[in-house]
């Protein structure tokens, strides 16, 4: 647990013990005769107040720490990605699928938002289902698949394709 998960928990118990403790004290006066139904409800609607306002604040803190540990698990499947294929050279895409646990849409997705951030720079064959890190500047001056010898053709932002066997080639 993280500190914003467990200060979002701390200030929703902290409201419901504010509430609490108001209505414990609202029914105790109303129980003695000492407080109209009226004036329980004010001091209900008093106590509910900083309670509700609290609350929310835990609410919000709470599901803030879940996002920021999604992304974080996230980001810590792309750098295993990146730390792969650039320690091995060339990885095989259901090597990747086993260590994340993941599917191959998933890894591909994954290899694909590493491009987009221009962390990585490689080539793919899909078919072949091997993910390789290359030299940039080799992939810059790439005019032929390395694979089939086709002419590559630019397929996005920081991708070449080969539409004759399918490589993918990235550029960083």
């Amino acid at each position: 647990m993280n500190l914003g998960r467990v200060s979002g928990i701390l200030m929703i118990l902290g409201g419901l013990l504010i509430f609490g403790f108001g209505a414990l004290f609202a029914l105790g006066q109303t129980a003695a005769g000492e407080l109209n139904v009226g004036g329980a409800i004010v001091g209900l609607g008093l106590a509910g107040v900083p309670a509700a306002i609290l609350a929310a604040i835990g609410v919000v803190l709470v599901t803030r720490s879940r996002r920021e540990q999604e992304e974080g698990e996230e980001r810590a499947e792309l750098r295993k990605i990146l730390d792969m294929v650039v320690s091995k050279g060339e990885v095989q895409i259901s090597e990747l699928v086993l260590e994340l646990g993941t599917s191959r849409k998933e890894v591909q997705g994954q290899v694909h938002s590493l491009v987009g951030m221009g962390l990585f720079s490689g080539y793919i064959n899909w078919d072949e289902g091997t993910l390789y890190s290359s030299e940039a500047s080799s992939i810059h001056e790439l005019q032929r698949c390395k694979f089939c010898g086709g002419e590559v053709k630019f397929a996005g932002k920081g991708v070449l394709h080969c539409p004759y066997c399918g490589a993918e080639y990235f550029l960083s």
